[in-house]
Order: C-alpha cells, then sequence, then structure tokens
C-alpha cells in the first residue's frame, strides 16, 4: 500500500464534480458566517443549521469544504494523520514517526463526510475484528466515518432525525477530538478533530436540549421574500448549472481572496485578545439568560475571536460580540423540549442592557 500511497502526488489530477462557489451564495449571510467561524476555530463546536427546505444548506456547505485548502497527511494512514502534530495523528503513525521513521506525505482536499440517516453505529464508529484478533494476535480495525471525517467536516442532514444514541457519540466525539472503539476486551481509537454541521428543518422536530446545548452555534435560515432577491439567486444557479467551468473561472479571484483570508486568520487567531472586561460582560449575559453551565461563555469567547481573526484584528470589539453572541447563546435558551427556539431577540435585548448599547433596530 505505502508505494502505491506515495505514487499519489504524482499521478494526474482527476477532474472534480464542479461545486458551486462559496462566494456566490447569495443572503444566507447567518449561516456562512458561523461555518466559516468554525473553519477557524474547529474547537468553537460545529454548527446546527435549522430552516426551510431549498434553502441552500447542503450547497453552502459542500461550496464551504471545496473552498477550504488542502492539507498535509500521511499518504498510506486511513485518518487522515497529520505528519508533524501528535494530536491529530493515530496511534501507529506516532510509533512510526517516534522511531524515526521517514513517513510518505501527500496533500489531500478537507474531506467533507455526508453521515447517511440510516447509518449504524459501526459504520459511523468503526468496527473490529475479533475473529482475526484473537486467531492472529493483530488489532484489525476496518475505519468508520468518523476516520475518515478527521481533520474534515462531518455533515448530517436531517440531523434531529437521527437516533439520539448516534448523535450522542457524533457529539462525544467532535468535543473530544478521539473517537475510541471497544469490542471484546479490545481497544482502539484514533484521532477525530472535525467540525461537525448538522442541519434540519424545525417542521420535522427539534433535537433535545441537551443534545442542542452541545452544538457551538446555532444558525436560523428562512426563505428569501424579497422577489428580486430570489430572481437573483435563480439566474446565480442557472448560470453555474448552464456552463459550471465558465462560471467557476468568473469567481476564481474572489474563492482564492476568501481561501486566503481564512488562512491568515487561522494563522493570526492566537495572537487574538479578547479584554477581560468584556469576558465578564459576557459571562453577565450568559447569567441573566440563565444558560446551564458555562459553554455558552466559552463559544461566545471563541467566536468572537476568530470573527476579529476573520476580519484581520487582534483585538476583539463590541460589534464582533454583538454579531455571534446569538449565534451562540439562541439555541441553550430553551428547557422544554415542547418550546421553539428564541429567534435572537431576548438575546439580544440582555445583550444591550448589559453592555450599555442600543437594541438594533432590525430586532
Amino acid at each position: 500500500m505505502s508505494p502505491i500511497a506515495q505514487a499519489i502526488p504524482t499521478q494526474p489530477a482527476i477532474a472534480r464534480r464542479a461545486v458551486f462557489p462559496f462566494t456566490a451564495i447569495v443572503g444566507q449571510e447567518e449561516m456562512k458566517l458561523a461555518l466559516l467561524l468554525n473553519v477557524i476555530d474547529p474547537k468553537i463546536g460545529g454548527v446546527m443549521i435549522m430552516g426551510d427546505r431549498g434553502t441552500g444548506k447542503s450547497t453552502t456547505i459542500r461550496a464551504l469544504t471545496d473552498l477550504l485548502p488542502e492539507i498535509e497527511v500521511v499518504a498510506d494512514d486511513p485518518f487522515n494523520s497529520h505528519p508533524s502534530d501528535p494530536e491529530l495523528m493515530s496511534d501507529v503513525v506516532r510509533d512510526r514517526a517516534s522511531r524515526g521513521e521517514t513517513l510518505p506525505l501527500m496533500q489531500r482536499k478537507v474531506q467533507m463526510i455526508d453521515l447517511p440517516l440510516g447509518a449504524t453505529e459501526d459504520r459511523v464508529c468503526g468496527t473490529i475484528d475479533i475473529e482475526k484478533a484473537l486467531s492472529e494476535g493483530v488489532k484489525a480495525f476496518e475505519p468508520g466515518l468518523l476516520a475518515k471525517a478527521n481533520r474534515g467536516i462531518l455533515y448530517v442532514d436531517e440531523v434531529n432525525l437521527l437516533d439520539d444514541h448516534l448523535v450522542d457519540v457524533l457529539l462525544d466525539s467532535a468535543a473530544s477530538g478521539w473517537n475510541t472503539v471497544e469490542r471484546e476486551g479490545i481497544s482502539i481509537r484514533h484521532p477525530a478533530r472535525f467540525v461537525l454541521v448538522g442541519s434540519g428543518n424545525p417542521e420535522e422536530g427539534e433535537l433535545r436540549p441537551q443534545l442542542l446545548d452541545r452544538f457551538g452555534m446555532h444558525a436560523e435560515i428562512r426563505t428569501v421574500k424579497e422577489p428580486a432577491l430570489r430572481v437573483k439567486i435563480v439566474e446565480e444557479r442557472s448560470g453555474f448549472d448552464q456552463n459550471p467551468q465558465t462560471y467557476l473561472e468568473q469567481h476564481e479571484t474572489e474563492q482564492q481572496a476568501l481561501q486566503q483570508t481564512l488562512i491568515d486568520a487561522q494563522n493570526l487567531l492566537p495572537s487574538v485578545n479578547l479584554d477581560y472586561e468584556m469576558r465578564v460582560q459576557i459571562s453577565q449575559v450568559c447569567s441573566e439568560l440563565d444558560v446551564d453551565g458555562l459553554r455558552g461563555d466559552i463559544v461566545t469567547n471563541r467566536a468572537a475571536k476568530a470573527i476579529a481573526a476573520l476580519e484581520g484584528r487582534t483585538e476583539v470589539t463590541l460589534d464582533d460580540i454583538r454579531r455571534v453572541i446569538t449565534l451562540c447563546l439562541r439555541h441553550r435558551l430553551r428547557k422544554d423540549p415542547l418550546e421553539s427556539i428564541d429567534s435572537g431577540s431576548k438575546v439580544q435585548k440582555v445583550f444591550s442592557s448589559v453592555f450599555g448599547v442600543e437594541m438594533p433596530t432590525e430586532g
């Protein structure tokens, strides 16, 4: 397998399916911002996108994945292991690196893994071949979707219809960055650091509050009502469908610029400062909204720093916090499973009161 893997970079590039460019997506600013911030800082904890059918949820997520720069991986490893960061290496690769072995490397596009609704736990987490383990004394592991998603994006459409137990498994892996499979006393673990993106239609039911709280952000999208904007969206899509290659060439400069912006933001993020007084005020907002636990405080801090990095700044401003706080807190206010999620007015009202600013006119 190793010689084949090493030969991969020299093979001619296989033409990939054309993907609608992220920079050409009209509207849905809330969803686009939440996705970009999670790419800059995956520790924000993923995005739950709820909205009407046919509002471009899947299109936007595929477009974002296509936009991301290639990553360097260990070529003969099924977990997309990082060649130098031990936290993103499988145990086998870490052992090889510690022995001073030269690892075969290759560039690979960031993967977007679709998790089908009917997926079993074995398909998601991977399986251990017990017979092989007992007869040959080796840990025979068949990687699952979480292995493929490492250092990429895991997308679950209609996550609100997924079995609660599977949602728990996904959220555990996303939070810890590791997936552990145990069978008959045999245990195998591998890195599973991914951006978890769930989407769904609120008419089909919401996730339980306990699960919803574990998503870093919650973006709401609505069908565009303005006729001129609807026409623009239809025209853009028609232009892409008629001649994808020409359409992509027209947006190539914008795409490259946004890709570079994301790379710069990731590099700048560790240098971004959030003033202590602002951190206290963020926690005061969470306290006054009666948000359970501290996830809301942590995610809002991270998102505020990420948006500053996105715009090339090293100091978080009050406006940064205003733009992300609803995304980070609205889904944490629901105590009753039958209660609907706040549109954002409650969060903005408390934010305005604590930070001493006027309520935005849009609500």
